[in-house]
């Protein structure tokens, strides 16, 4: 059987990047497997166990040739993933077949492995994230004056600036970037724990020796890289963090997907489009359409990971005392499918936020179209400054305001302002009309929300990680066919 006649996911085909495709891959798995492994043997050999430094030597020395063929073959014969390793690592490591694994369960190397790979693809997630808010920032700052037409409940409301409405959208990335910043910080190593968490196998190794086993812990965290390590386990390591970490993923789907939905609402109105490449083909029937495409490839994407995490919250409700199997068929797909989904929405949002082409023109024009409407309370008030009576102005205006929206019932541009200058009751402000309809009056503190919002919590943020920044300079997101 080719390729071509098996299934493939299409987040390693199409979507994901090649840095997360490979953190998730067989290949980092068993690695890693390999690693935890080494560091166990090294410290049992440092605590005195009757492991020699040749054994040792040769498991680092064998490492990288796994025999994945030997392994399938094994597992096939044995129906245990752990131990048709054990056994294939065994044979090209004879000096230390009998130490490999020694005192540990199956959840030493699979639980310890997985929290190494999410350690490593929420790095990776983070990474990607605060490229997406230095873009949005940017662009933030670019339009924080361009008047446009707010809405609610999908109708015309109050006047805001484009600037001011990609502040929601950054505002939920920063806060976003935090529920990010704590998942990380509560990854702790599940550690040596033995079958059910009571490190039993491991004190009997030590000859009763309480501390030992507590070092051994300590040891083989502090070699993987971890400071903490969860004081209690049953089997595995407790099934919350799973949900915690996809927590985070499916908080950052969904503000990628609203982003993405507002994209796809203007896009609509001709207000601004995503990037469209010069040679991009939006509609086979459709010569001149310009689909949103990778605005909805983010909405598509990231409904599957907002799904997603409804299994992560069943999997940690249904862990049976010390634990169960039926998380394991899950996680493999849940977990590793959210973290390959989102760094593809990631990608998407950056290529997206990077390449976003606002249309002033007709933002304005938009905006003009019911700024009559919008302006009203403001043209009354400034109707009886000028002498008039408020209820008789009142009472013109919604007559007025009634025969435009008529109007534009029928199809006419909104005559709502051709109307005002006509009427007796705005005499007195007749000749201010232009300048009392300039949109720019109507944005409240739209502009200075921008900058003070950008200065006092955007701009700290990308301060501190100013590193991830330069290392990334240039990168606008991938995007795959």
């Amino acid at each position: 059987m080719t390729d071509r006649d098996n299934y493939t996911s299409p987040l390693s085909t199409r979507y994901a990047s090649r840095a997360m495709r490979e953190n998730f891959s067989d290949r980092a798995r068993f690695r890693r497997w390999r690693e935890l492994w080494i560091a166990l043997a090294e410290s049992e050999r440092e605590l005195g166990l009757a492991i020699s430094a040749e054994q040792v030597a040769e498991l680092r020395a064998t490492a990288a040739d796994i025999d994945f063929d030997l392994a399938d073959k094994y597992e096939r014969e044995l129906r245990h993933d752990v131990m048709a390793h054990v056994h294939a690592w065994g044979d090209k490591a004879k000096l230390a077949r009998p130490i490999l694994h020694l005192g540990a369960t199956s959840c030493f190397v699979t639980d310890n492995a997985d929290l190494l790979a999410f350690r490593e693809g929420l790095g990776l997630v983070r990474s990607q994230l605060v490229l997406v808010i230095a873009a949005l920032r940017e662009f933030a700052l670019k339009w924080k004056d361009e008047a446009c037409l707010g809405l609610t409940h999908y109708q015309p409301a109050q006047a805001t600036t484009v600037g001011k409405r990609a502040c929601l959208w950054l505002q939920d990335a920063v806060d976003d970037f935090a529920d990010l910043e704590h998942a990380l910080s509560m990854l702790r190593f599940r550690g040596v724990k033995g079958t059910t968490g009571t490190q039993a196998s491991f004190l009997e190794l030590f000859g009763g020796d309480h501390a030992k086993v507590r070092e051994l812990d300590q040891r083989v965290a502090r070699r993987m890289g971890f400071e903490r390590v969860f004081g209690v386990t049953g089997q595995t390591y407790p099934r919350q963090l799973d949900f915690r970490i996809a927590q985070a993923l499916s908080s950052i789907c969904q503000s990628a997907h609203k982003f993405a939905v507002d994209v796809r609402l203007a896009s609509g109105r001709r207000e601004l489009e995503e990037p469209f490449e010069s040679k991009q083909i939006g509609s086979s029937a459709m010569p001149w359409k310009r689909n949103p495409m990778r605005s909805e490839r983010i909405c598509a994407l990231s409904r599957f990971v907002i799904e997603a995490l409804g299994n992560t919250a069943h999997t940690a409700a249904n862990q049976w005392f010390e634990r169960t199997l039926d998380d394991s068929a899950n996680r493999r797909l849940a977990l590793s499918e959210m973290f390959l989904a989102t760094d593809a929405v990631l990608n998407l949002w950056l290529n997206v936020a990077g390449g976003l082409v606002v249309h002033p023109a007709i933002v304005r024009r938009v905006l003009e179209e019911e700024l009559p409407f919008l302006a009203s309370e403001h043209l009354m008030m400034e109707a009886v400054k000028s002498g008039a009576d408020r209820q008789d102005v009142h009472e013109r205006l919604r007559v007025l305001a009634r025969e435009a929206s008529e109007a534009i019932g029928r199809g006419e541009r909104n005559p709502l302002r051709a109307l005002i200058e006509r009427d007796a009751a705005f005499a007195a402000v007749r000749g201010r009309l232009g300048e009392l309809l300039e949109p720019s009056r109507y944005v409240g503190r739209a502009p200075q929300q921008v900058v003070e919002f950008v200065a006092e919590e955007v701009d700290p943020l990308l301060a501190r990680h100013r590193a991830l920044l330069d290392s990334a300079r240039g990168s606008r997101g991938e995007v795959r066919v």
